[in-house]
């Protein structure tokens, strides 16, 4: 099974470049089987992994920044891949 991690957060005001570099920078106890990043306006900033493991399983997340380099807490999110959907 295929597991993706979401990993988003928006930068402060004027940072979006540094928690660029920073998320890029970041390296994962394991090898995820797929890394993207991508960035959007409002200085946000989205890393999806993708794992060759179970729905549930213990998998390594990028950290959360330092606090004056974010806006909010990171938001994190967990997918599975949908198969057979109708007029697919």
């Amino acid at each position: 099974m295929t597991v993706a991690l979401m990993w988003e957060a928006r930068a402060a005001a004027g940072r979006g470049a540094e928690l660029l570099a920073w998320a890029r920078a970041q390296r994962l106890a394991q090898e995820p089987l797929r890394r993207e990043t991508f960035r959007a306006p409002q200085d946000r900033v989205l890393v999806i992994t993708w794992w060759d493991a179970e729905y549930d399983a213990e998998l390594p997340e990028l950290p959360e920044p330092d606090g004056d380099l974010v806006t909010r807490a990171v938001h994190r999110w967990r997918f599975e891949p949908v198969d057979g959907e109708p007029g697919r």
